[in-house]
């Protein structure tokens, strides 16, 4: 997959272009401002990974921290108040 930097003066006045090569080549172009990355444009498709990949993170994040309350405990939301007000 190409990646074509372009900084954003340039993307602004190649904006169609940019997103046909996008869409039609799938490249993903990267943004500079002032030498420096700051944004990317890429196909929908990595999106959808990225937005997969985080989601499957997510889970099992949630899994970790049952598990940590179960094996741990947990506090009532008052207790958890009364805590924080020593």
């Amino acid at each position: 997959m190409t990646t074509y930097l372009i900084n954003t003066l340039d993307a602004k006045e190649q904006f169609a272009d940019l997103i046909n090569r996008v869409v039609h080549n799938k490249e993903r172009v990267i943004l500079t401002r002032r030498g420096k990355e700051v944004a990317a444009l890429i196909p929908f498709e990595d999106l959808e990974v990225l937005r997969t990949s985080q989601d499957k993170n997510d889970l099992q994040e949630a899994i970790q921290t049952l598990k940590e309350a179960r094996d741990t405990g947990t506090v009532s939301l008052q207790q958890l108040k009364d805590d924080t007000h020593k």
